[in-house]
């Protein structure tokens, strides 16, 4: 496998360094640091390029995995200018691997051990702290493309994991507030009386009041995309004085939030995926 400076990548060299990428980041995910030094040196190699053109291609595989709601290998900091051949490597490698790093931290989290110290909430992204238009379009290009957030809303593993963080933290954040009372009376509702109320988690706030609480979950940053049905939107509406949207990201890593409160679209902009047909 020979490359050269100045030569687009070919798939197998693409193939080659994001299948050595995801054998670091498997040892990243499992507490042992990876030698990227070596696995630099071991792909030079393999097919003839420089140490600096295989750090900054470990950079691009960054950016795509970023795209595509992935966690991604700490040190090599997301460069968005990939090539579409790279983007295709990513994908073939993540299909043939369905939900490779996710297990791991949906097993962590089923266990009821969430500790409300652990999940950091924080405010919602705003535009001061958004990539580069460029970037951006770029990232969200991608992700429209590869159908993203229906990928994350059809894993049922990852959701149920994300709730059952969001249910934990609530009943531990009112036993810390001094209300086991609240705390005993938060319900999974999504798991224990029915899915598509619009909402997963009825809790509570210190005070007493509802805080109905609609999670989304993915593995990828806080920008990646979600959906939400008519049915969430229509309870964000009726119930707007109750109804709040968590959004828990960097799931597979160390999980952080966010919430939005009604209206949705103070936030974000809502875009039709799809119809309902009715014979006429």
């Amino acid at each position: 496998m020979a490359g050269g400076a100045g030569t687009p990548w070919t798939d197998e060299e693409n193939d080659a360094i994001v299948a050595d990428y995801f054998a670091m980041l498997a040892d990243d995910l499992s507490g042992h640091r990876p030698n990227k030094a070596e696995h630099n040196r071991q792909l030079q190699m393999r097919i003839d390029r420089s140490r600096g053109s295989i750090e900054f291609k470990h950079r691009n595989i960054s950016a795509v995995l970023k795209a595509f709601a992935q966690t991604w290998l700490d040190g090599y900091r997301p460069a968005y200018n990939f090539q579409d051949s790279l983007i295709d490597a990513v994908w073939r490698w993540l299909e043939r691997h369905p939900n490779q790093f996710a297990l791991d931290r949906v097993a962590r989290t089923a266990t009821g051990n969430a500790d409300p110290g652990l999940l950091y909430v924080s405010p919602p992204p705003t535009h001061s702290n958004a990539l580069p238009p460029a970037d951006l379009e770029r990232m969200l290009g991608v992700a429209r493309r590869f159908d993203v957030a229906g990928r994350d809303q059809r894993n049922r593993a990852l959701g149920q994991a994300g709730e059952a963080l969001v249910f934990d933290y609530e009943r531990q954040t009112l036993w810390s507030e001094h209300r086991p009372d609240l705390a005993e009376r938060v319900k999974w509702v999504s798991r224990d009386e029915r899915d598509g109320a619009g909402y997963d988690i009825a809790s509570f706030w210190h005070d007493g009041r509802p805080r109905l609480i609609e999670v989304k979950t993915t593995n990828g940053w806080e920008r990646t995309p979600f959906h939400i049905t008519r049915n969430e939107r229509a309870v964000s509406e009726a119930q707007a004085s109750e109804w709040c949207l968590l959004r828990l990201w960097n799931f597979a890593r160390e999980p952080k939030a966010f919430e939005l409160y009604p209206p949705l679209e103070a936030h974000v902009s809502l875009f039709a995926t799809s119809y309902e047909a009715h014979f006429r």
